[in-house]
């Protein structure tokens, strides 16, 4: 089986993507009950979008013969626990360069919402009631981004115009960019006191699981803003309560700890809290960037050459 004779699966129709490359055989599956063909003769595997990571990992096992494994979302956490079924070698590669501009979109219009009131206008809205009053700013706030990759990146280019005091970039290595010095984890002690907003765009993963837990919460300093946008494992939701529910400091959500949030959840109807259903990606803007990536990704596949966006390689 050659790259351009081989199984592709993809979670759109091959005739809504422009520009895939002649020579695969492509095959619709976006998470059915029933295979399009033998999981086994599969060499390029898409992983369907938001159907959740049981779907995900379904095919797996039987994937002897996969090369590629493509996620269309920026994390990996609901594959990786099924790359133990893959052989060696195979190449999982996430989805950079998609969910930059909308996740970045809502990220700041978390932050404007929460720091605005507009839950209380809205809920005022309903009750036919005008509820004036003051409301802080983002401009002259000080923010600080755990998780500085592209996504956290794009996130600061839609900060700039709000004329905030300083932005802080935290990631898993310490490096420089044009915006200023990108600090690792280790610098969070000294980062949180000085951050009127928090925003969280990193993986989950074992470094990150849990990271946002009593001791991060409490170096934050009084009427600061948590906003998460990576994943709900990131931060310990009983602490998380805690800190809300003595109203010392508020939070913008797009994903939680458990996800879905269920019925009944005491963080529902915690104070000071923005809940949205884990749309940071799933906006207009997803869909042509995610073919645009198919489609460079399988030219390059088909031609023999790397594919982008390697993030893990099966051993």
């Amino acid at each position: 089986m050659t790259a351009t004779t081989a199984d592709v699966w993809l979670p759109f129709p091959a005739e809504e993507i422009d520009g895939l490359p002649d020579g695969p055989n492509y095959l619709f599956w976006n998470g059915g009950p029933d295979f399009p063909a033998d999981p086994a003769d599969c060499a390029y595997y898409v992983v369907p979008y938001m159907q959740g990571p049981e779907v995900a990992q379904r095919p797996l096992a039987a994937m002897s013969g996969v090369q590629v494994v493509q996620t269309l979302s920026a994390g990996i956490d609901h594959v990786e626990p099924g790359l133990p079924l893959l052989p060696a070698g195979v190449r999982l590669c996430n989805a950079k360069g998609v969910h930059e501009a909308s996740t970045a979109e809502l990220t700041l219009a978390l932050i404007l919402a929460s720091l605005r009131g507009f839950p209380g206008f809205v809920h005022g809205q309903d009750k036919e009631e005008w509820r004036s009053g003051f409301y802080p700013a983002l401009a002259d706030k000080s923010v600080l981004i755990v998780g500085y990759g592209s996504i956290g990146s794009a996130i600061e280019d839609r900060l700039a115009p709000f004329e905030c005091a300083r932005v802080a970039r935290v990631a898993r290595s310490a490096r420089t960019t044009a915006r200023g010095p990108v600090h690792t984890l280790d610098d969070l002690p000294a980062l949180l006191p000085e951050a009127d907003v928090v925003i969280l765009s990193t993986p989950l993963n074992p470094s990150t699981q849990g990271l946002v837990g009593a001791d991060f919460l409490a170096a934050i300093p009084d009427g600061a803003l948590l906003v998460n946008v990576a994943r709900g494992g990131v931060v310990d939701t009983k602490a998380l309560l805690a800190e809300l529910e003595s109203g010392r400091l508020r939070a913008a959500l797009d994903v939680t700890d458990p996800e879905p949030l269920p019925q009944g959840h005491p963080l529902w109807h915690a104070p000071n809290v923005l809940i949205t259903p884990h749309v940071g990606g799933s906006t207009s803007a997803f869909e042509p960037r995610a073919k645009r990536l198919l489609a460079a990704q399988l030219t390059r596949f088909a031609a023999g050459e790397p594919v982008r966006n390697v993030v893990v390689t099966t051993g």
